[in-house]
């Protein structure tokens, strides 16, 4: 082959390569969010156990590029996760992933102060124009038939009015089976959250698609 053909063939096949490696260079990690408390941090559980790992693993695991950020502290209250709000989502954030009113509850908090606090990390992720999956949680046992009443439905009204993602029972895969439960009766442990991710998988994939990508 004469040197102006070599030339000439082989900037062809560079020119052919060129839109698949922009492609890749360019392919954007989704970036998820899940402000929680002990139930998402990784409370009881060993290190790579918790909740954000185990569903970076199984999203990937679908073909998705995400990373999935642990923004969860264990005992928080959805007041103490308002207040932190904009330290625990940077500007880069994808998606949010929102957890917080089950200690509320096991505190006999107020159902009206959740509700505001819940609302205004709602108000202000709106404005952010970040997409949301806000997780519910089962009424605990210590709740007067008001209080009971009033979290049961304060979820999915949430979910309605700020039209958010909704998965109503964050804790509902484990809850009912001590074997999913961690030694302290309440938080789950690896099988528990393995059961978790399982279940919640196709909202967060609806989560994902409310990014754009």
């Amino acid at each position: 082959m004469r040197r102006r053909e070599f030339i000439t063939f082989a900037g062809a096949a560079a020119a052919t390569s060129l839109p698949s490696m922009a492609v890749r260079a360019v392919e954007r990690i989704i970036k998820i969010v899940v402000l929680g408390d002990g139930f998402t941090s990784g409370a009881w559980l060993p290190a790579g156990r918790n909740f954000p790992d185990r569903l970076e693993f199984a999203l990937k695991a679908k073909g998705q590029s995400v990373t999935v950020i642990n923004a969860g502290v264990a005992q928080d209250s959805a007041a103490n996760g308002l207040a932190r709000l904009d330290r625990s989502v940077p500007d880069d954030t994808d998606a949010v992933i929102l957890q917080l009113g089950a200690n509320d509850m096991t505190r006999g908090r107020n159902p009206d102060v959740t509700r505001t606090a819940l609302a205004a990390i709602l108000q202000k992720l709106r404005s952010r124009h970040i997409p949301v999956l806000l997780c519910g949680a089962r009424p605990h046992a210590n709740l007067s038939d008001a209080q009971r009443k009033a979290f049961e439905t304060m979820f999915s009204d949430l979910a309605s009015e700020y039209g958010v993602l909704f998965y109503p029972a964050f804790d509902d895969a484990f809850v009912d089976d001590a074997q999913l439960k961690a030694a302290d009766g309440f938080h789950p442990n690896p099988a528990g959250i393995e059961a978790v991710v399982t279940r919640i998988l196709p909202q967060v994939e609806a989560l994902i698609r409310r990014t754009g990508r």
